[in-house]
């Protein structure tokens, strides 16, 4: 800043040469100069003044409108936010390929005493026992009266439950907001969904963990909230795995078996539009798993995935496929069934004698194991164990449940000559009804590797590797026909749908080692329509005996194929199927039914 000096020399003189007093120059200059600082100062206040109100203008605006959000809001009490004060328990759904909700979230309370603030424990104790029965009154007593300043009571209660906890009006019984896991469909598509339970918990909230099935297999997925709670879409459609579940649990009663599998799937994706294990459970109330006996007796247990059973003569497809491919055979080529076929001190023999040779299809379309057997030698134990390896038949099934991911089919410790000829006809091989309708797909789709999914595909276009040619494959498909249309599997004929397939009866081992005679596993591995492959359904019945006939009856034609027929009968039409007139010899084309 540049200062004008008090008594400037030229106006001092001035002033003299004038007769006027110098020192009144002095006095009117620092008048200036104070009058100049005083307008500077005031300026300056001014405008601090002014960015001042400025800033209590904002701050009254802000919280103007905090308040007025507040006011909108539902009132909540207030909590810390501490890092283990809140679990986020949100839980994507899970909905099939229409849709529809299959797992989804539902917001409940649980119940907890704090004994220091109980007014009367006694009568608290009392109440408690009568809305809940399976609590002990005097336990709760005793609780009550412990040193104990916290009581875990229910870890999810029913609105009923609450407002009836509430009416007793102890201040010492609180509750504690949380979401539990709902399955609104209940037993159906139990094992697919598997089920959910609390993790880590608050008093305030839960962690909710899927246990079993896809919730297990899922669970990171479901959890994340980078998903934004995007729902994980299943291949399963619910209308479809509701009329299968309830035609085949029908069939169970009715052929008097143990238990029960079915596997619905596409052959050209390998997505399963249906997957049914019986007995099932509900998943909102999820049953403790077996400690003793037998795990496949337990309602968890998933015999359609998890089950590892002997698939009897639904194999013989396989070691025709291999024969055809390598060039060995057609499907007419004459198989020598002369028998009984000795290996050592083992004999294989058939159901009935059918003469001295059969045609390749009729080995298939009568069920010959020495025909089999003896076109598996032909081929080869090394050929046959890399064409089964191909097919999936030596992994566990790649399917979205955890408890089949634990499953690896039963091999034999050293597979020789005699596994070569019983392997051929579906014995000396465990592999569960998932992995057969996998290689059954890939077989009769046109010879292209397809693996068991349980996720809706986004409509890319599955490219896998070649197992089987087309000609094969067409071949296996025409086969698979003629054994509805005049073997084993004739009550699977569905007028209009042109149904294939190929049954299996095995004896059912037992713990100690050997065979039962009177229990078998049965199985109907069949294709519709057969000329123009879409789907593959698998049923499989634990120990099934008929008794409509003067002697129980327990092969796969008698027991698992009319089951697996009305299955086809409901869901054909609810997959968007129109009943077909099969096309006469020498015409090129087909008549609809409609």
């Amino acid at each position: 800043m540049i200062r004008t000096p008090l008594r400037p020399l030229a106006s001092v003189i001035s002033a003299r040469d004038a007769g006027e007093d110098p020192d009144l120059i002095e006095a009117e200059n620092l008048r200036l100069r104070h009058k100049d600082m005083r307008d500077r100062e005031r300026q300056r206040a001014e405008s601090r003044l002014l960015v001042l109100s400025l800033a209590f203008l904002v701050a009254f605006m802000v919280v103007g409108m905090r308040m007025g959000l507040l006011a909108g809001t539902e009132p909540k009490e207030p909590h810390a936010d501490g890092s283990s004060a809140v679990i986020i328990a949100q839980r994507a759904d899970i909905v099939d390929r229409n849709g529809s909700v299959l797992a989804t979230n539902l917001v409940t309370n649980s119940l907890y005493a704090q004994p220091p603030m109980m007014i009367d424990k006694a009568l608290a104790a009392r109440q408690l026992a009568d809305i809940f029965p399976d609590l002990d009154g005097e336990a709760l007593l005793k609780k009550f009266n412990s040193s104990r300043k916290f009581i875990w009571l229910r870890r999810k209660i029913s609105p009923e439950q609450q407002q009836q906890v509430h009416d007793i009006g102890e201040p010492g019984l609180q509750f504690g907001p949380r979401e539990m896991r709902l399955y609104p469909n209940g037993h159906l598509a139990a094992h697919i969904l598997g089920g959910a339970g609390f993790g880590r918990e608050g008093v305030h909230s839960a962690e909710v963990i899927g246990v079993a099935g896809v919730e297990h297999q899922f669970d990171r997925y479901l959890r994340d909230p980078a998903e934004q709670g995007a729902p994980l879409d299943l291949s399963i459609d619910l209308s479809i795995q509701a009329a299968t579940k309830r035609v085949l649990y029908g069939g169970m009663k009715l052929m008097n078996a143990k238990g029960a599998a079915a596997v619905l799937m596409d052959v050209h994706t390998g997505e399963v539009i249906a997957m049914v294990s019986l007995p099932d459970f509900d998943p909102n109330d999820r049953p403790r798993p077996l400690v003793e006996g037998d795990a496949s007796d337990s309602p968890l247990f998933n015999r359609a995935a998890q089950g590892l059973y002997e698939l009897g003569s639904t194999f013989k497809i396989f070691t025709a496929a291999m024969a055809m491919d390598q060039g060995l055979v057609t499907p007419d080529s004459m198989i020598d069934i002369r028998g009984p076929l000795k290996w050592g001190k083992y004999s294989i023999k058939d159901f009935h004698n059918y003469g001295k040779a059969l045609s390749l299809t009729d080995v298939i379309v009568k069920s010959s194991n020495i025909g089999s057997a003896r076109l598996a030698m032909d081929v080869g134990g090394g050929p046959q164990q890399a064409f089964l390896e191909s097919l999936g038949l030596f992994s566990p099934v790649p399917i979205e449940v955890t408890e089949a991911r634990q499953s690896r089919p039963i091999l034999p410790k050293r597979w020789s000559e005699l596994s070569t000829m019983t392997i051929s006809y579906g014995h000396g091989l465990a592999a569960s009804p998932v992995h057969l309708a996998a290689a059954y797909s890939t077989l009769l789709n046109g010879g292209i590797r397809v693996d068991a999914t349980l996720l809706k595909a986004k409509g890319e276009k599955i490219s896998g590797k070649r197992i089987v040619s087309e000609e094969t494959s067409r071949a296996l498909r025409m086969m698979l026909r003629q054994v509805v249309v005049r073997g084993t599997a004739s009550l699977g004929e569905v007028k209009g749908y042109h149904v294939g397939g190929k049954t299996g009866t095995a004896d059912k081992p037992k713990p100690s080692g050997g065979y039962y005679e009177d229990r078998v596993i049965a199985t109907f591995a069949s294709v519709f329509p057969a000329h123009d492959p879409k789907y593959v359904l698998v049923v499989t019945l634990d120990e099934p005996t008929e008794t409509s006939g003067s002697k129980p009856r327990r092969t796969a034609g008698w027991t698992a194929v009319p089951v697996a027929a009305e299955i086809i009968r409901r869901v054909a039409p609810l997959l968007g199927m129109r009943p077909e007139i099969e096309p006469a010899a020498g015409m090129n084309y087909t008549l609809s039914k409609y």
